[in-house]
């Protein structure tokens, strides 16, 4: 059951990372309508800068629960890494519920009041003369926490699996740092090499 749940979040992230990765295209798609539109021909737009805070905004708060899944995230792990796996499971469990659950639950839970009333109002941007509507954008705050609970959970399951059998849990290869892929690419060369 805890296997099922870890592939099920997994996924889940990864698709919603990968599919908001795609609103850098369409930020720096509006941009250089922007540089155009302001340097060419001297007319330049009153909502792109809205429009590129929306764009920011959706990377950000839609690809936390993909950076969690695929560990992509900041870690402070001087000390950590040098713990057993299982050390770092237990450390993982109680840190998560510690930090991790009360700050992604109330992101849920009042992102959710927050985007309601933002609907309710009809909510626009009051920092441009363009007045765009962002109660649509606000939606993200919720969704986001809710992907970042249920990513969350699957890492609880992950820690709680290191803890019974000593190693963590295989994770879904999405992107590999090109670090990683130069030493791997030296490593299978030295086999190729050696007589």
């Amino acid at each position: 059951m805890m296997n099922s749940f870890i592939k099920f979040a997994d996924t889940l992230s990864t698709s919603m990372g990968k599919a908001f990765s795609w609103c850098i295209v369409i930020l720096m798609g509006g941009t250089v309508y922007e540089v155009v539109m302001a340097y060419v021909f001297n007319k330049p737009t009153l909502w792109n800068f809205d429009f590129s805070m929306q764009m920011y905004g959706a990377i950000l708060m839609m690809s936390g629960a993909y950076c969690l899944a695929t560990e992509a995230h900041v870690r402070g792990d001087v000390i950590y890494r040098l713990f057993s796996q299982k050390t770092q499971a237990w450390i993982d469990l109680v840190l998560y519920f510690i930090f991790f659950f009360p700050g992604v639950v109330a992101l849920a839970f009042y992102g959710y009041e927050y985007a309601a009333l933002a609907w309710k109002i009809k909510e626009t941007s009051w920092s441009s003369p363009a007045q765009i509507q962002i109660y649509m954008v606000k939606t993200m705050i919720p969704a986001a926490g809710t992907l970042l609970v249920i990513q969350g959970i699957a890492e609880v399951f992950r820690s709680l699996i290191c803890i019974r059998t000593g190693q963590w849990p295989a994770r879904m290869v999405v992107a590999e740092e090109t670090e990683q892929m130069l030493m791997r690419t030296s490593q299978e060369e030295d086999k190729n090499n050696v007589i």
